[in-house]
């Protein structure tokens, strides 16, 4: 079954990557895009990860990150209306928090979120 909902899962998202388009045709005067993420989950040791995303381009202009945290159904951080805000405004800069409003054991709760940090370059 866990197979079955992985693969779902990655139809969906190579959907939304389709629908979104690249970002040289959504956003042409943009030439690139760094993107941090701190992920943190409850625990002693909050901060669960830390991850860099160089977008170019030639990349798709879809920007959801999924949940890390093991069983959680439904969650992920969506930043596709920060960045297109951002763009539509020129800003080059952006930072804020996100929290996964996705499900665990049945029962929704605060069980992980996101500090990002976006930049982004214009040609």
């Amino acid at each position: 079954m866990p197979r079955k909902k992985h693969t779902s899962n990655a139809d969906l998202n190579t959907q939304n990557k389709l629908t979104y388009g690249l970002i040289s045709e959504r956003f042409p005067s943009v030439s690139g895009m760094v993107i941090n993420i701190t992920y943190y989950h409850k625990g002693i040791n909050p901060v669960l990860m830390l991850r860099t995303i160089n977008v170019f381009p030639t990349d798709c202009a879809y920007f959801k990150a999924e949940c890390v945290i093991k069983g959680c159904d439904g969650g992920g951080y969506e930043m596709t209306p920060i960045i297109v805000g951002m763009v539509n405004a020129h800003r080059k800069a952006s930072k804020g928090k996100l929290v996964c409003g996705g499900k665990v054991d049945l029962s929704a709760c605060d069980h992980a979120s996101i500090a990002y940090e976006i930049g982004i370059q214009y040609k």
